[in-house]
């Protein structure tokens, strides 16, 4: 049986997550329930020979009868034989995008009626030596976006619910088409992309792989969009939350994808009382599940750096009805509240630097600061210097681009041998080129920061600091207390 992540240890339960699929397919439900209104004429398709009278029987009456009549259909094992073998032939041999839409909802309704029914397609695959996941996803190809995302539907089922997870291979096929469908532009079925990865991050081997895909980069660029909808917004979040429950990945998601800014900001914005839970679920995961004592006290650091107890404060002021949110926010507020007792001013800096939020924190205009920590800058194959020349190259935000150029300077002031670590880096070149930037305060501290890297006497250097501070004026000086 494939392995269930442990969500009774998690204070969701899945009448909610289930409650939540509803609202997320509505668009599919809707068109859906236009489908079942279509009702097909099996009787043309067996006289014009594209199906058999043996399948022609079957679905006649398979499509006609209720739910108890559905399941006496299915007591024997002919039944069960013929309900995937008349599925598989009519598929195959129907190519008419409206009976094809009407097949596959009978049978993702017929698979919502019995979870277990996924086992008879996996069964008569396996006996004729046939891939059971070949047939779904040749149709992700067609143009017909219902067809596309109802069988996107039923994949999920089948992966989710059968014994056997899905082979590698397809499992790849299938979690990259799902990222595709994510940021797909325009794409009125993104809630069920959303809702078919919410299945299958429950899973815990098909979340190795989704890792793998560059999954999570994909959520969290589709998360940074300020155009997604709340339900958008819960349901990759939820996926977020169900990766937590491998310590493995947890700490590698968040080294990797920095997602408790995102997550942050989100539990800023948000008025939605679901949205908010996931969010709180998922950080307290972060403190929870991992096994190094470093993780957890990283991911702690990394929720103070962006402002989350201020949230929570915030949070606690609504009152919530819900014991689970009120749960998991006192016990975040406790822990984030030890972590800032025991923050020390390195870690402090280490914390904003990795979170890419830079701003004018104490740490960065503090002598002994750098007096004490320079050198630590060289920690882990220079990770933090890394960090800031990544900034540089990348970052358009002028506070970033002048605290990063300060930090750079003052590196090279306080580590004997740090020009030469910059100039490998290629931070050097890097600064340089902010000299003739738009904003002014990112000139100074370019400015600045370059005459560090090019003098060594440093009290000709503070004459050259004044000089710059009067010709750049006082609006300069103002901006950057």
């Amino acid at each position: 049986m494939a392995s269930q992540p442990p969500f009774d240890s998690v204070k969701l339960n899945i009448d909610d997550i289930e409650k939540g699929a509803q609202v997320a397919t509505s668009l599919l439900q809707q068109r859906a329930n236009d489908v079942r209104n279509n009702r097909v004429n099996w009787q043309s398709y067996l006289q014009g020979q594209m199906i058999s009278k043996e399948d022609f029987e079957f679905i006649s009456l398979f499509d006609n009868g209720n739910v108890d009549q559905r399941a006496a259909m299915l007591h024997d094992q002919a039944g069960k034989t013929q309900f995937a073998k008349t599925f598989f032939n009519v598929m195959s041999h129907i190519a008419k995008d409206q009976t094809l839409q009407y097949i596959l909802t009978m049978l993702d309704d017929s698979l919502q009626e019995d979870k277990s029914r996924v086992e008879l397609l996996k069964q008569y695959s396996k006996k004729n030596k046939e891939s059971v996941w070949t047939p779904f996803l040749h149709l992700l190809d067609r143009n017909d976006r219902f067809i596309v995302n109802q069988t996107s539907r039923i994949i999920a089922k089948i992966a989710c619910w059968g014994k056997d997870v899905m082979d590698p291979a397809d499992l790849k096929f299938y979690l990259n088409w799902l990222k595709e469908q994510l940021v797909l532009k325009g794409n009125e079925y993104l809630q069920t992309a959303a809702r078919c990865l919410q299945m299958m991050l429950r899973v815990d081997e098909y979340r190795h792989m989704f890792v793998q895909v560059e999954g999570v980069a994909t959520i969290v660029l589709v998360l940074d969009s300020s155009k997604m909808g709340f339900q958008i917004q819960y349901q990759l979040s939820f996926c977020l939350w169900c990766l937590t429950f491998n310590s493995t990945l947890l700490e590698r998601i968040n080294k990797q994808y920095n997602i408790i800014p995102i997550l942050s900001d989100l539990l800023s914005d948000t008025v939605k009382e679901k949205v908010s839970r996931i969010i709180l679920a998922t950080f307290r995961n972060m403190l929870e599940k991992p096994e190094e004592r470093e993780t957890v006290q990283e991911n702690a650091l990394a929720m103070v750096q962006c402002k989350v107890l201020k949230q929570l404060e915030l949070l606690e002021a609504r009152k919530f009805d819900d014991p689970d949110i009120v749960e998991d926010l006192a016990y975040l507020t406790e822990k984030l509240q030890e972590s800032v007792q025991d923050l020390s001013s390195f870690d402090e800096y280490h914390t904003e630097i990795k979170s890419g939020r830079l701003e004018w924190s104490p740490v960065h205009k503090s002598d002994r600061f750098w007096r004490e920590n320079a050198i630590r800058l060289n920690e882990k194959n220079y990770e933090l210097l890394k960090i800031l020349v990544r900034l540089l190259e990348g970052s358009r935000d002028p506070l970033i681009l002048s605290v990063a150029a300060h930090d750079i300077g003052e590196y090279v002031r306080y580590y004997p041998r740090g020009k030469n670590v910059i100039e490998q880096l290629g931070a050097k070149q890097l600064v340089m080129t902010y000299l003739t930037h738009e904003d002014p305060n990112v000139r100074y501290e370019a400015l600045i920061a370059v005459q560090k890297l090019m003098v060594h006497n440093w009290e000709y250097l503070g004459k050259q600091i004044s000089q710059a501070n009067q010709e750049e004026g006082p609006g300069v000086v103002q901006a950057k207390a």
